[in-house]
């Protein structure tokens, strides 16, 4: 069989471009000639003498992969930045290289070739789909097939359309009629492209009282229409779900197309469930959708094929307006965009293309197994015996056996819950990107999150394994947002009793157990510097507690936060204990609000105490003046003075204390050999728990300090466990200097056992284990 070398080339070519643009897939010496490429260079002017091919796509493989050498150092989990192409996907890529040559054929081969692609993939089409007689219009955007049949149903009704124009429509304005569920902004875009006022556009509210409520209401819709007619309207068309875009429910498809029949209007249908039809078994209220006037179908999503075509079948037996509407084309180039999926389904075959839509209905039937066994889990679906969209979110309601209460959410519940949801949604999403969860929002529920394999699972991949690791990360992070929401009430009320040190922040959209700020206790003091006060205190606090050994998330708020100079408290375990939480806060607040005022007086108190030294000093040399007399003082008489009658000089050393802003004699430090102006060790207030080894900070005794799961921090763990307490205090230490340099004892503190001479002091600080809990409050 002889191959045309042409075609070869072509193949060869695009399996030499998929290398070099594969990821890792790069030469050596292209690695290096690729660093000439970067961001200052583009855009840039273009070479008199041209490039070859190879190095074009390096170029391409540059500017696909430019941004992960930046993230290399950087502590990020990678995300794959092109999606899992098969062989299928191959065969795709290899359609839109083939049409290019194609196109160049002489006329004649060119139409009979495109004729057959057309007719083949159209006939596939409609038989795996059970759509009979159809026609197939393929478009790029996926609203395109839509605009163009609303366009024929225009020409259908609307006789004189084709030579009067707009004008025909103003006698009987036109009406779409779309679900409450459908896509947003789908109507807008309908009526923008086919130029109609948004007046022609009606959506129609779902149940509310009997069915789902992602429903279309169709005794609302029968009304509205008559309602419509009556007016002098004409309804033409309506928009149906086969699976709403968040929720993946069908509107009862069947009634709707009765109420259409009556009517003369055009039934358009869209929606995951579609892909269905595909299946040996297909449920009646899906199977409604092979009696529509047209319907939409995004094959390439469903069986990951990239860069491919949707599809609209329609049924209409006029080709002269379905030509006049735009669904076919007299142009042979036009057609050649069936090509990329008629190569895949050839290379799937119906088999493979069961296969693949069967896999990812299987994936949802077996999460949906799942979840019923985990305890907080809601789950919202359709049909639990075939429902391809799996909606799930945490619910305290549902919660079988769980301590406490969730009175803790008793304000603003419903927006807190959203939040959990949200944060969980994201989690599960990070953790098992090959899940392809995502968030979504509904009116009712609110937020939840979606499992959809038919869109997701054959571009990434998606296997059973998958499903039960997005399971077991579900389990670990179930508990913790139920301790966390039950905790939420204790930690609003610990916060309270800290006032005015301590204000509570009432943020709804933190995933967490809550936000407080400390309050500087400074008086007398500007707006704008208390404004200053309070970030810097508020910045130093959350550096100290997230050097603290727990496992409890510490940070600054999300990107877009409001609120200013707060801790947000992230998600905590139930063996939490917030009361010490909350006095670990306030201490450690005050702790560095005071070592800040001591450190802003410090340069005041240096230089009185050194005016007030140098007045002493002063003070005292005009004091040996007058008792040694005049004599002394003279170089040579002096020295022969003191030589025959020696006199002890007066002059005493001082040391000043940097805390009290005071000077001292030396007196007591020459006679004892110690320091002078140092606080009682005994006299020091200190607090202090008795932690059992290897606990960390805030959990209560007895409590199972294991039960933090590795996500609970939304960081990496620390892992360092301390024999003793920790401390919650400044860490400065008293330092055993020379009599002359200045004491500064205030700053810190040794246990009150500590006994001996200062060398012996300094050894057994140095054994002093790091958990030592100080109390620096009554400096």
């Amino acid at each position: 069989m002889m191959v045309d070398t042409a075609l070869a080339q072509v193949g060869k070519s695009l399996s030499e471009a998929m290398r070099i643009l594969g990821d890792g897939q790069m030469e050596p010496d292209a690695g290096t000639e690729s660093r000439r490429f970067s961001r200052t260079s583009i855009p840039g002017p273009l070479q008199g003498d041209g490039q070859d091919v190879t190095t074009i796509l390096h170029l391409v493989h540059h500017l696909i992969h430019e941004e992960e050498d930046e993230e290399d150092g950087k502590d990020k989990p990678s995300q794959p930045r092109i999606q899992n192409v098969g062989e299928q996907g191959h065969m795709a890529l290899l359609g839109h290289s083939l049409a290019a040559y194609i196109s160049v054929l002489d006329r004649e081969r060119l139409r009979k070739l495109t004729t057959r692609i057309l007719s083949d993939t159209t006939l596939w089409l409609s038989r795996i789909f059970r759509y009979e007689n159809g026609s197939a219009y393929f478009h790029e955007d996926d609203r395109d097939g839509l605009v163009k049949v609303c366009r024929l149903a225009i020409n259908a009704r609307y006789e004189e359309y084709t030579t009067e124009g707009y004008a025909v429509l103003s006698s009987r304005q036109p009406v779409i009629y779309q679900s409450a569920s459908c896509r947003p902004g789908l109507g807008q875009h309908l009526c923008n492209q086919l130029g109609l006022p948004l007046s022609s556009l009606c959506t129609v509210p779902c149940n509310t009282v009997f069915g789902s409520q992602h429903q279309m209401d169709v005794a609302l819709l029968d009304k509205l229409i008559k309602e419509d007619i009556e007016a002098g309207k004409l309804p033409l068309l309506l928009i149906a779900n086969a699976g709403t875009p968040e929720a993946g429910h069908t509107d009862k498809l069947s009634r709707l197309k009765e109420l259409c029949d009556q009517h003369s209007i055009w039934l358009h249908i869209e929606g995951v469930n579609l892909a269905t039809l595909a299946l040996a078994q297909v449920t009646s209220a899906v199977m409604g959708s092979t009696r529509s006037d047209s319907m939409t179908l995004t094959p390439g999503r469903w069986l990951g094929l990239p860069a491919v075509t949707a599809v609209t079948l329609y049924r209409h037996e006029d080709p002269a307006l379905s030509l006049a509407a735009g669904l076919t084309s007299s142009q042979p180039v036009e057609k050649l965009r069936a090509l990329p999926l008629w190569l895949s389904l050839q290379y799937l075959g119906h088999n493979g293309i069961v296969l693949k839509i069967t896999h990812a209905a299987t994936l949802s039937q077996h999460l949906l197994l799942k979840l019923k066994s985990v305890a907080c889990i809601r789950t919202l679906v359709e049909d639990e015996q075939n429902s391809p969209v799996v909606l799930f979110k945490f619910s305290p309601d549902s919660c079988s056996g769980s301590g406490g209460s969730v009175d803790g959410f008793c304000a603003g519940d419903k927006e807190v819950l959203d939040t959990f949801n949200r944060w969980l949604g994201e989690q599960l999403a990070q953790l098992v990107p090959s899940s392809g969860v995502d968030v979504v929002e509904l009116e009712d529920e609110g937020t939840c999150v979606r499992f959809s394999p038919l869109l997701t699972a054959a571009v990434l991949g998606t296997q059973q394994e998958d499903v039960d690791e997005l399971v077991q990360k579900l389990l670990e992070l179930v508990p913790m947002m139920s301790s966390t929401m039950n905790l939420r009430q204790d930690f609003r009320e610990e916060s309270h009793r800290h006032t005015p040190s301590l204000t509570y922040i009432e943020d709804l959209s933190w995933p967490g157990l809550g936000a407080v700020r400390y309050e500087s206790q400074a008086e007398e003091i500007d707006e704008s510097r208390r404004k200053q006060e309070l970030k810097k205190i508020n910045d130093a606090l959350l550096t100290k507690l997230q050097e603290l050994d727990t496992d409890i998330f510490f940070s600054s708020g999300s990107e877009f936060e409001t609120e200013e100079n707060c801790i947000f408290v992230g998600m905590v375990t139930d063996d939490v204990d917030v009361s010490e939480l909350v006095d670990t806060i306030s201490t450690l607040g005050r702790d560095i609000e005071e070592s800040g005022r001591l450190l802003e007086n410090m340069t005041e108190r240096v230089r009185k105490g050194i005016l007030e030294a140098e007045m002493q000093l002063q003070k005292a040399n005009e004091e040996k003046l007058m008792e040694e007399g005049m004599l002394r003082q003279l170089p040579l008489v002096g020295s022969v003075l003191n030589w025959f009658s020696p006199i002890e000089s007066s002059i005493k050393g001082r040391t000043f204390n940097l805390a009290a802003g005071a000077l001292d004699s030396t007196d007591l430090t020459y006679s004892t050999k110690v320091q002078a102006g140092r606080t009682s060790l005994q006299d020091t207030p200190t607090f202090s728990s008795k932690r059992l080894s290897g606990q960390r900070l805030f959990r209560r005794p007895g409590a199972a300090s294991d039960s933090m799961s590795e996500t609970s921090s939304l960081g990496p763990a620390d892992e360092i466990f301390r024999e003793e307490s920790v401390t919650v205090s400044s860490n400065v230490q008293p330092s055993m200097s020379h009599p002359e340099t200045l004491d500064r004892t205030e700053t810190g503190v040794r246990p009150p056992s500590i006994q001996g001479t200062p060398e012996q002091v300094e050894a057994e600080e140095e054994r002093q284990p790091e958990g030592q809990e100080v109390d620096l409050s009554r400096r």
